[in-house]
């Protein structure tokens, strides 16, 4: 009862350019690869099923090794501000929506970027009042790092303009001590905690467009982290495990632990890789700094073009290191949030205070802004840099003015870092970016914005890049030896391709499509072709 995969260029990712004819699989996982006539004179199982690839190209599975599966749903279920191109435009979708809400229902916007207007300023609390009056309104920045509150959402938190600031977060006000709207970082929480709780019913169907959206990208598997957002552990936990265990929508889940719900996690008997195939428990998740774009990315010198700060420490360098204490009482690797150079550096004085001794290997999400002397640092620690190559397309060139040319060296330096032997995942962070992994694939060959070429001495091979989403995301789950690559004992799981990404033009990467989709052996996507 085996399934025979032929037809099409295979790339096992083992090394380089390895390919196969063929492929068996059966259960669920691959039996066998090599010439197709060995494979169907092959005694080792029966074959019942033969798809013809027709030409197409099978990879790996492609895992999202940094994505939020709730919110990706979100915003694909809600409004969604991420392509408004100007201010005018964001204010007049936030207002139609609105008026399609019953009374007392709170607008909730997500993915506003003012690097894409006009005049690069952020909304603000007035503007929203003018355009929406009557009823709460929260609009998330795309980087989820910032929000903006109109007055009644503001009002109904408790937040005035004689607030102070949470540690770890900023209200701002303008130099005449108003309310500018915008909350940053730990501050938002101050209004997520009076907002209607998500209930089940939703958190469901945005778990099931989130999936059933990913399948059509290609992806076979994602490492989430959602689990401190939504009404408790328990809650969204039990939603995952009715989404994809119960209702049977395929989806490889690799769940990281917020710090914030680390002690349901443990009551409930939860340990490090805990699950099953489809539902596991990953890292504990801590966030060290905020992002570039609100300039709350710690750096360790000013902002070049904002000298009056250096971003925000969500914890001091003892309460960083206390948390990742915390976490190694339990056995558990940690997956750090840190952008900035000094967030970064916070990290490396935590995880070197506090080697993993237990299974697994700690990550650094996102490591952005770089410094030679952390990178040799970073080198000598059993850990894994989770980047994000998609980032790129959206912040460059901005950036540059943000963080200033002569940091820029090792900034997004995916090649250095491959280059110094550390591992490296590849993943999207959706909702903040939208998880195509074409996108970033692309983004990591050809470093090209706008047609512009940033950083070309960093920019990865095809395979390199492929690897991020592929073997990279597998070893930061502990899971080299059955996923990641097409090899005799892995997991059956596919993706396959429009057309040969090895081979096509390194500026058309960014337009290969998911023809077929394969979790365990299983088609769950399939695109109609001519």
């Amino acid at each position: 009862m085996a399934t025979l995969w032929f037809g099409g260029p295979i790339y096992t990712l083992a090394e380089e350019g390895e390919k196969v004819e063929a492929v068996l699989t059966e259960k669920g996982r691959i039996i066998s690869t090599g010439k197709l006539a060995e494979l169907e004179g092959s005694t080792n199982a029966k074959i019942d099923n033969r798809i013809d690839l027709r030409g197409c190209t099978m990879i790996p599975g492609l895992v999202d090794s940094h994505i939020h599966l709730i919110g990706h749903g979100e915003r694909l279920i809600r409004l969604d501000l991420s392509k408004c191109r100007s201010r005018k435009e964001t204010l007049d979708a936030v207002k139609e929506y609105s008026l399609g809400l019953k009374p007392g229902e709170w607008v909730i916007g997500e993915g506003w970027n003012e690097n894409l207007w006009e005049t690069g300023e952020p909304l603000n609390k007035d503007e929203l009042d003018q355009f929406v009056p009557d009823r709460p309104v929260l609009l998330k920045r795309t980087c989820r790092h910032a929000c903006v509150a109109n007055s009644v959402a503001l009002k109904a938190a408790g937040v005035d303009e004689e607030t102070l600031s949470p540690p770890g977060g900023l209200i701002e006000k303008s130099p005449s001590g108003r309310l500018t709207g915008i909350l940053k970082d730990s501050a938002q929480e101050l209004v997520y905690s009076i907002m209607p709780e998500a209930t089940e019913s939703y958190l469901i169907r945005s778990i099931k467009a989130s999936i059933k959206d990913l399948h059509s990208l290609g992806i076979t598997g994602v490492h989430t982290e959602d689990l401190n957002y939504y009404g408790g552990f328990e809650k969204t936990y039990g939603v995952f495990k009715r989404a994809i265990e119960e209702d049977g929508l395929k989806l490889r889940a690799h769940l990281l632990v917020h710090h914030g719900v680390l002690d349901d996690f443990i009551s409930n008997g939860h340990t490090y890789l805990d699950g099953n195939e489809w539902i596991e428990f990953g890292a504990m998740k801590i966030f060290s700094d905020g992002a570039l774009g609100g300039r709350t990315a710690l750096l360790s010198q000013p902002y070049s073009d904002a000298p009056e700060t250096s971003g925000v420490a969500i914890f001091s360098r003892e309460e960083l290191s206390a948390l990742v204490g915390k976490a190694r009482e339990h056995q558990m690797p940690v997956a750090i949030h840190a952008i900035g150079d000094l967030a970064f550096e916070y990290c490396l004085d935590a995880l070197e205070a506090n080697p993993l001794k237990g299974d697994g290997r700690d990550r650094l999400i996102h490591a952005q802004i770089l410094r030679e002397d952390l990178i040799v640092r970073a080198k000598k620690l059993p850990l894994v840099l989770d980047l994000q190559p998609v980032f790129m397309l959206s912040d460059y060139p901005w950036v540059i003015d943000r963080v200033g040319e002569e940091r820029m060296r090792y900034s997004y330096a995916w090649k250095t870092l491959i280059d110094n032997g550390i591992p490296c995942s590849g993943g999207s962070d959706a909702p903040i970016e939208y998880p195509n992994p074409f996108l970033g694939i692309a983004a990591a060959v050809n470093r090209t914005v706008n047609g512009k070429v940033y950083g070309s001495g960093e920019a990865l091979s095809v395979y390199e890049a492929v690897s991020l989403f592929t073997r990279g995301s597998a070893f930061a789950a502990s899971h080299e030896n059955d996923r990641g690559m097409i090899k005799e004992g892995m997991l059956a799981d596919f993706t396959i391709l429009d057309r040969d990404i090895f081979a096509t033009p390194r500026e058309s990467i960014h337009e290969t499509k998911a023809v077929t989709t394969v979790i365990g052996e299983e088609i769950v996507y399939k695109r109609d072709r001519p």
